[in-house]
């Protein structure tokens, strides 16, 4: 018994017994450090996003988040989900999330899609268009109807740029959304920029059963408007180009490769 209470003393006495106990006692040391860091780091962020900031308060602000890095994300998604905070700071906390998160963010985000707010429903698919997130296909669509104009446009914007062309036939069916057009005092309803963006993403995402329809549109004066949209879209579609020239010129070259087109 004596002899192994002498060996258990010259144990705990051995320099690597004491380095062990050190090094022990430092993992927990900056164990605490970390976490009271992270509880700083959120209660500055959460002071700094509740202020109104002018643009270079917000230029400094993104600095110091992106400095903080995985430090800032507690308070940027508390800021996201609190409606007490300055819009145009959500918006930047939404962004600033998905800049240090990266592709990691996107779930998290696409749920502010559904969010009362048309700033949060704007910053959720800029930033999902940022991450080139094309997996949401279906929130995409719905945003293709919502009730904001800004986020129909960004919405068709997510869905040209990352080139979903299976949801071509949603993009088409704008044009038939009275939402997208406005009556003025004297006249027709008039067709908004949006119209034109729809016609040339149809182009873009090369939906060929917007072809016949096109060449249809493209011969009618009421339609003089968004010629070269229809124009460019023809060329996309087609592949083929209309010769340099007047809108008669055009109009009758398309009617000729109308006629070689299968009415689908």
């Amino acid at each position: 018994m004596k002899t192994l209470q002498i060996l258990l003393l010259v144990t705990i006495c051995h320099p690597a017994f004491a380095s062990v106990k050190a090094k022990n006692k430092l993992i927990l040391e900056t164990k605490t450090v970390k976490r009271v860091e992270a509880s700083q780091a959120k209660k500055f962020f959460l002071k700094e996003y509740k202020k109104t900031l002018s643009r270079p308060q917000l230029i400094v602000l993104k600095k110091k988040t992106l400095e903080m890095g995985s430090k800032a994300v507690p308070a940027l998604i508390e800021v996201m989900k609190n409606s007490n905070y300055p819009d145009k700071n959500k918006w930047m906390a939404t962004f600033m999330l998905g800049k240090i998160m990266g592709k990691k963010s996107a779930a998290f985000i696409s749920k502010f899609l559904r969010h009362p707010s048309w700033v949060m429903r704007m910053a959720s698919l800029k930033t999902l268009l940022a991450l080139r997130q094309t997996k949401y296909k279906s929130l995409y669509v719905d945003a293709l109807k919502d009730k904001s104009f800004i986020v129909r446009n960004q919405a068709l914007e997510n869905i040209r740029t990352l080139k979903l062309s299976e949801l071509a036939p949603h993009v088409w069916a704008m044009l038939y959304d009275k939402r997208n057009y406005y009556n003025p005092k004297t006249g027709n309803r008039k067709r908004t920029n949006i119209i034109r963006k729809v016609i040339k993403a149809v182009g873009d995402l090369k939906f060929k059963k917007a072809g016949s329809p096109m060449i249809k549109m493209i011969q009618k004066k009421k339609y003089i408007d968004i010629f070269k949209e229809l124009d460019y879209s023809l060329t996309k579609i087609t592949g083929k180009k209309s010769p340099a020239g007047s809108a008669l010129l055009k109009r009758n070259y398309w009617k000729r490769i109308g006629m070689g087109i299968t009415t689908i």
